[in-house]
């Protein structure tokens, strides 16, 4: 009795994780090296395959680190771009909106104040590496009066396709800056006459029901895992949490 020979099993298709959606990125020595030198405030992040080298590729490098746009070394496979591209070993990610430095936030920050003739809200966001919690947050920053945000420039989530989406919007009617340095950031956010409110995770601390806020406020809320970094915290005027019932201890950060 002849039998059939049996069909290889097929396995079911899945979806491939091809990283932040292609449309966000350039890629190639020349399209990354102009838009760094014309318009490096919407870029995000700059990926650089490991081994590359040569005086465009420095060229990409140094003008990065003078414009303090996040420069990352990695593996071919890590670029976030198909295979089949001919990125030269080079990809940029390009922000939802253009970045802001300091100064220009601030002022930013006391001008959509004067015109609301309100007190300016500023809030700082220290190593918020999740971007749908990073969008969620911009939304909630929206709708409780805030103008302005600062994020880090390390250990933050790039401003994706993802984050805007999440933000339903938001992202695009904030004011949004990115630093390097956020504890020294701080210090000129203080000499500017705002006062600064740590939010953490912490009995001691005063309830934000009692705190008063009725002033120029800058509100620094850190990551869920390890909440507001030492150095970042002693830059804080005063601590406070949400007091919780029961041993409940536990809200997302974009919530809280």
């Amino acid at each position: 009795m002849n039998r059939q020979p049996r069909k290889p099993r097929q396995e079911p298709l899945r979806e491939v994780d091809a990283g932040p959606d292609v449309e966000e990125l350039l890629w190639g020595i020349h399209p990354v090296l102009e838009a760094i030198q014309h318009h490096p405030r919407r870029l995000s992040e700059i990926l650089i395959q490991r081994g590359k080298a040569g005086p465009k590729y420095q060229e990409i490098i140094d003008l990065a680190r003078i414009h303090q746009v996040r420069l990352r070394f990695v593996e071919a496979g890590r670029l976030g771009v198909p295979g089949h591209y001919t990125h030269q070993g080079v990809v940029a990610r390009q922000a939802a909106i253009q970045l802001q430095t300091l100064p220009d936030l601030l002022a930013s920050t006391q001008a959509a104040a004067e015109e609301k003739n309100s007190l300016p809200r500023l809030l700082v966001l220290d190593s918020i590496q999740d971007p749908r919690n990073l969008g969620a947050i911009l939304r909630s920053a929206l709708a409780a009066g805030f103008t302005s945000v600062l994020l880090t420039r390390e250990r933050s989530a790039p401003l994706s396709g993802t984050v805007a989406r999440t933000s339903a919007g938001a992202i695009h009617q904030l004011q949004i800056g990115q630093v390097v340095n956020l504890a020294e950031a701080l210090k000129e956010i203080r000499d500017q006459g705002f006062w600064i409110f740590g939010a953490v995770l912490d009995p001691e601390a005063i309830s934000v029901y009692a705190a008063d806020l009725r002033v120029p406020l800058c509100l620094v809320i850190g990551s869920e895992g390890k909440g507001i970094r030492p150095l970042v915290q002693k830059q804080c005027d005063q601590l406070i949490t949400i007091p919780m019932q029961t041993d409940f201890d536990s809200l997302n950060v974009s919530v809280a």
